[in-house]
């Protein structure tokens, strides 16, 4: 499963985004998803997931009440509407897909996801 994230670009502090994250060839509909970012000199870290059926959402805490994580109808494709940003976003946002189910919260683990996009570039000016 190739995973390409897309939507990235620079944005002033208060602004908006919207990331897509898509599967070459294939709908994401048995995959779990998750968003997570990377910012220079830090960890990846983990910024929202969504179960396959959209039913559960979950969200690092810095972004909670800005950032908002779904998946389509024929889930084709999962976004990340971004809303509020703020320097601190900045960084390099990766989509991941999980073949299993999410448990024990284990969403915000790196290791959940089997399949890793190349990441889209998000900017913000303050």
């Amino acid at each position: 499963v190739q995973l390409q994230a897309s939507g990235g670009g620079l944005v002033q502090a208060g602004g908006s985004l919207r990331l897509s994250c898509a599967a070459s060839g294939r709908t994401l509909s048995n995959f779990a998803m998750g968003w997570f970012r990377q910012a220079p000199g830090k960890e990846r870290e983990f910024v929202a997931a969504i179960t396959w059926s959209g039913t559960n959402t979950y969200y690092e805490e810095s972004v909670k009440g800005r950032f908002t994580i779904s998946r389509d109808n024929a889930k084709i494709a999962v976004y990340l509407q971004m809303n509020d940003l703020k320097s601190e976003d900045t960084a390099v946002y990766y989509c991941a897909a999980a073949t299993r189910p999410f448990y024990s919260d284990n969403y915000y683990r790196s290791s959940t996801y089997d399949y890793w996009g190349l990441g889209t570039q998000v900017t913000v000016s303050s």
